[in-house]
Order: C-alpha cells, then structure tokens, then sequence
C-alpha cells in the first residue's frame, strides 16, 4: 500500500507535465491554423462581408442608383412605416410576399426532385457496369453548361411556336394546341423547375456518388450472405451513412435555389407572376433605382436564406463542428 501510494504521488507531477505539454501543443496548432486561415478571411471580409454590410447600411436609407453619395437616413421605412393611418414599406408589399412563395415553392420542389432523381442516378453510376466511367462524365454535362445558356436554350425550346418540346406533344398527340409553357403563370414555375431538375440533378447524383464510394463494403457482403433485400439494404444502411452528405448536398442546392435569378428571369421575363426574391430586389434597383429598397430586399433575402439553412440542419440533426448521431 505505502508503495502503490509512493508510485502514484511520483506519477502525478507526470501526468500534469504530460497534460501541460499537450494542452501547450493544442494551442500552438490551433495558433498555427488561425495563422494559415487569416489570409483566406480577410478576402471573404474583403468581398463578401463589406458588401453585405454595405448593402444592410443602404436598407435604412432612401438611397438612389441616380446619386449613391446623397441620401438620408431613414430607419425601418423601408421595411415598414406608418403615415397617415396607412402602412408602407417592403414587408406589406403584395409582389415581395408573392416572390417569397414563388422562390421556397421552387426551391421546395426542386430540391426534392433533385435529391431523389441525384441518388437514383448516383446508385447508378455506382454499380459495376461496362462504360460507367464514361457515364460519370457524360452526367455532368447539363450542370457544366452556364444557367444563363441553360436557361435560353430551353426557352427556343419550350417555344409555343418554334419549340421542340411543342411540337413533339403536338406529333404524338398529347396536346391538341400549341402550350405557351413560360408565359402562363400555370406553367410557367413548373417549367423552371423541369429545367433547373435537368441541370443540377448532376451536381447531386456527383456529391452522393462520392459518398457512396467511400463506405465499407463488408456491410454489404454480410447483407448479401445474411439474404437481407437490396431495398431494406439501401433504407436500414446505405440511407444512413450517406445522410451527412445528403444534407451537406440539399443545403448546397437549397442555397443556390434560393437565390435563383437568371435561370426565372430568362424563362419568364419580368412577370410577378413567376418573380423570384432576387428578380424582385433587382427590379426595385435597377428598373425603379431605388437602392434603399433593394438592399431591404436583399437583405431579407440573406436572412431568409440564414433561416433556411438553420431549419435545415436542425431537421437533419446534424451540429456544425460535431460528428452526426
């Protein structure tokens, strides 16, 4: 007993050096990677942050795109404010709230399809087949095509007049007239949504694929001699371990949805029928000039995108920083 207690008081001054050291070299790493890290966040204060800041600043200011250098102070009117007994300001604006639904509508649903059709053709890619190498490239051709060309391709070809897409349903008799697929408000989301599927289903099917390959094949051989069913395989284990990536896949489409413009504003011009967020903020800077309203538009864009994202990730379970559960 007297030994053991002799060991364990010479072992404790030790242990406490032992933690020292590793505690000093924790700070030293963590000092080191600050340092490497510093140039990459003054860039993204440089390019992102100001800008951002700038653009919350002019919300609170009756600033024109006429003279940027003369403006007022205005606090919360451009959001809302009251005169008069009546209610003004971007939060009571019909055409803002008609953009806000019309931008988490397509967001929503394409997102979606693009999640299920991406692992769709991800598990497909991702067997064992002759030229599924050159498969893998050939799926990434709508997403490397720019969403500005995207965009007016699809609109020569959706076309009531000149379109294939017409023209084809006219030839095998599914429609009896000409559809004018971007210029109806009935149709007009419907068709960003086909094509904005069309184009990113790639990118999705890529990061899951990736995800895909990097899990331990020995589950499956056990699966496989145990007779479990391919589709209780892929819902009790692929699901699972892809879920991190899945998320980290939806949150990345979600932003990019969220924010669309070129892909709306090509296909369905200026309609408020089928305006996003960003179609709306645009058209109160540049058609009307007003840059306090649109940097109030932006800036309730950038906080509903923040929401989203928040949403998002505490639905998927998942904490920034942690291991999922």
């Amino acid at each position: 007993m007297i030994m053991s207690s002799a060991v364990a008081e010479a072992g404790a001054p030790i242990a406490q050096q032992a933690r020292g050291r590793g505690s000093s070299l924790t700070r030293s790493r963590v000092r080191a990677a600050w340092l490497f890290i510093a140039p990459s966040l003054i860039v993204v204060a440089l390019i992102a942050g100001w800008p951002l800041a700038r653009t919350i600043w002019f919300s609170f200011t009756d600033a024109s795109l006429n003279n940027l250098s003369d403006y007022n102070f205005i606090g919360l009117e451009n959001y809302l404010a009251k005169y008069d007994g009546e209610w003004f300001g971007i939060l009571i604006e019909p055409d803002w709230w008609r953009s806000v639904w019309n931008t988490l509508w397509f967001t929503l649903v394409s997102v979606s399809l693009e999640t299920v059709l991406g692992t769709v053709v991800a598990l497909i890619l991702n067997a064992a087949f002759p030229g599924h190498g050159l498969m893998r490239a050939v799926i990434l051709i709508p997403w490397a095509i720019p969403t500005i060309v995207s965009a007016k391709m699809w609109s020569w070809m959706l076309h009531d007049q000149f379109g294939v897409i017409n023209d084809l349903l006219l030839r095998i008799g599914l429609i009896a007239a000409p559809v004018t697929w971007t210029a109806n408000a009935d149709t007009a989301l419907w068709s960003a949504v086909m094509v904005d599927v069309w184009k990113h289903t790639s990118f999705m099917a890529l990061l899951i694929l990736a995800a895909l390959q990097m899990l331990p094949q020995d589950i499956y051989e056990a699966a496989k001699v145990d007779g479990v069913s391919p589709v209780r395989v892929f819902f009790r284990v692929t699901l699972p371990l892809i879920k991190p990536a899945l998320l980290v896949a939806v949150i990345f489409r979600s932003l990019d949805a969220l924010r669309v413009f070129d892909l709306i504003y090509v296909l369905t011009s200026n309609s408020k029928d089928t305006a996003s967020m960003s179609v709306y903020a645009r058209q109160q800077l540049v058609d009307f000039q007003e840059v306090g309203l649109g940097s109030a538009a932006s800036t309730l864009i950038f906080l509903i995108i923040a929401l989203v994202v928040v949403i998002t990730l505490a639905a998927g379970r998942v904490r920034l920083g942690e291991d999922p559960r």
